[in-house]
């Protein structure tokens, strides 16, 4: 379920006053041959030009193919020499007259536990199914960094053709006010105040003309050259892909969580690894011995076992410290857990908030400031006001218009950082299944 709050309103005031304040921008987008770029297709852009995705996809084959060589048993060692070669005496250097001189040659074999090799490759399992949490967290981190720049150059592009707007309208109310200062109706003072609100509007347009270069060139660092063409089409920011009803077990499985949950199944793949090296492994060795040709040859063969003297202060040692890193795997993901979900509680509910502040202004706020500026300009024509009250009525119809924009940027960044907890999409999103075993379980085991 969704989580909506009256969406249907919502969503058709929202829709209308993105119309009213962003119309300039959304013109642009027939520009350039009919190319557009959509949040979509900027975030498919963006996915496909990252170079971290390669990263982690490589880290996984290396993950798969050492799992498969720590399978197999040690390579066996090839051994050479000669024993006993006299250095003195009449038989020196000879390796054939004393009965004692041998030419050796002899194969070596360790044989790791089976349980061990299994544990091992395992263990390097466990790294490749990181390395895919990590690279499912990189998409969503990407696909919410770009809807972000999108979303800066968005507004930006709203706000300043709000501000195009406005200057069109006080070059029409200069053109009246310099009509009536010629028929003697004005003073010279009002053609100066109109002419300032002017000059105040272009800065304001030329400091929004660096916003949307600056909003250019962040939303570049995703797009590439793309960055300039003309953006079409307004995600429906009224709802997101969260289900508040269940939101700790959802959050559970957020990309950066599974990371974590990662981490602590290598962590407690490692204590099974220091629990089974208490048992040890054991070397067989074949050795063929060549004599002279008046004794006869032999053959040797020799069983090697090491022998743990000091479990205690040695193998118990690792067993615990690898235990103790799996505690504090688990711990770490739970404290991050929990820092998620207050974290996003919150941004809904700010979230939530902008959207109802963003109602009133479309319902309210606007249209009053609206009204307002044509009963002063009809005033004013009309001889009833003066200019000044014009001016202030249109700065202040400036003003909530602008504020009204940016709110609804604010909701828009608050609903890219809630939507993009989890990649859209894809088909690397997280299981978030259980750890396969905890230090507690492995604990139990001992």
């Amino acid at each position: 379920m969704l989580f909506t709050c009256h969406a249907a309103r919502v969503r058709a005031a929202v829709i209308r006053t993105s119309a009213l304040l962003g119309c300039g921008a959304l013109a642009l987008s027939f520009a350039v041959h009919g190319q557009t770029l959509t949040l979509a297709e900027a975030q498919r852009r963006a996915v496909e030009r990252s170079r971290q995705i390669s990263a982690h996809d490589a880290a996984t084959v290396v993950s798969r193919e050492m799992a498969v060589a720590a399978r197999q048993l040690p390579d066996p060692a090839l051994t050479l020499g000669i024993d006993n070669l006299p250095t003195d005496g009449p038989d020196q250097f000879s390796f054939t007259r004393d009965f004692m001189t041998m030419r050796r040659i002899g194969l070596m074999q360790e044989f790791t536990r089976s349980e061990k090799r299994r544990l091992r490759a395992q263990r390097f399992e466990r790294e490749a199914d990181k390395a895919q949490a990590e690279k499912t967290a990189t998409i969503a981190s990407i696909q919410r960094d770009t809807a972000m720049a999108w979303l800066d150059r968005y507004y930006a592009e709203a706000m300043a053709a709000l501000i195009a707007e406005q200057v069109k309208e006080v070059k029409r109310e200069i053109m009246a006010t310099e009509s009536a200062y010629r028929a003697g109706r004005g003073s010279q003072a009002d053609v100066f105040a109109a002419h300032s609100a002017l000059v105040t509007l272009e800065d304001q347009e030329s400091e929004f003309e660096r916003r949307i270069r600056t909003a250019k060139t962040s939303l570049a660092r995703w797009v590439g050259e793309t960055a300039d063409t003309p953006l079409e089409g307004k995600p429906a920011i009224d709802s997101v892909r969260l289900n508040t009803a269940a939101l700790d077990a959802q959050l559970a499985h957020q990309p950066q969580i599974v990371v974590l949950m990662r981490q602590e199944e290598i962590a407690a793949t490692e204590a099974r690894i220091s629990q089974a090296d208490k048992k040890s492994d054991w070397s067989l060795e074949v050795m063929y011995s060549a004599r002279g040709s008046s004794f006869s040859n032999m053959a040797s063969i020799a069983v090697s076992i090491p022998l743990q003297w000091d479990q205690k202060d040695r193998q118990n040692r690792e067993l615990a410290a690898k235990l103790a890193m799996a505690d504090q795997a688990r711990a770490e993901r739970d404290e991050m857990l929990r820092a998620q979900i207050g974290e996003v509680r919150s941004m809904i509910q700010e979230w939530e908030n902008g959207r109802e502040r963003l109602v009133r202004y479309v319902r309210e706020l606007i249209p009053l400031a609206r009204e307002r500026t044509r009963a002063a300009f009809a005033a004013y024509q009309g001889g009833k006001a003066n200019l000044t009250d014009l001016l202030l009525a249109r700065r202040d119809e400036i003003d909530v218009r602008m504020r009204s924009v940016q709110l609804e940027m604010e909701v828009a960044r608050l609903w890219a950082q809630l939507n993009f907890l989890f990649p859209h999409d894809t088909s690397t999103a997280a299981t978030g299944a259980p750890a396969h075993a905890t230090a507690n379980q492995i604990k139990d085991t001992q």
